[in-house]
């Protein structure tokens, strides 16, 4: 009889373990970021927390167009993108916009171009799980628009890449 091998899950350790092909950002990358609001840092977004009721990124000022710039040390290649954004508090449309620059490159390759509705009676959490293939991949940059229809802060909740 063969023996079951098994491991208690305990709380949070499920998380750490990081799936086949996902980069780890945060060890391979600078991030910068045009702002962030005092208890939601940018951390948040890379954290490994996901789904809805994640940690999240938010901006500081309401209305304000952000970028974030995710500057790699080394190329590389990416295959898939998932982004996670969510809302409760506010109805708005959010548009993210990702894009790719390849090393050698001088024009920004456009991998994303989203909207999010938002409404609290509705709908309030949104994920893109994208698949395509770039290599030398050098830089990722997004802009977020918090305020396509209605009032917001920008924010987001979880950005992993694999490669």
């Amino acid at each position: 009889m063969t023996t079951v091998r098994k491991r208690l899950l305990s709380a949070g350790n499920e998380s750490s373990i990081r799936p086949r092909g996902e980069i780890d950002i945060p060890a391979s990358a600078t991030i910068a970021y045009s702002s962030e609001k005092p208890g939601y840092p940018i951390d948040h977004l890379f954290d490994r927390s996901h789904g809805s009721g994640a940690t999240r990124w938010v901006a500081l000022k309401a209305d304000t167009v952000e970028r974030i710039v995710i500057e790699f040390d080394r190329a590389q290649s990416i295959s898939r993108l998932v982004l996670e954004a969510e809302e409760t508090e506010v109805e708005r449309t959010q548009e993210v916009r990702i894009e790719a620059l390849s090393e050698g490159e001088s024009v920004y390759r456009t991998i994303l171009m989203q909207q999010y509705t938002f409404s609290p009676a509705g709908s309030t959490f949104q994920r893109e799980d994208l698949h395509f293939g770039y290599s030398a991949v050098a830089r990722i940059q997004l802009t977020i628009v918090p305020n396509q229809r209605g009032h917001g802060v920008a924010s987001l909740s979880g950005l992993r890449l694999f490669a």
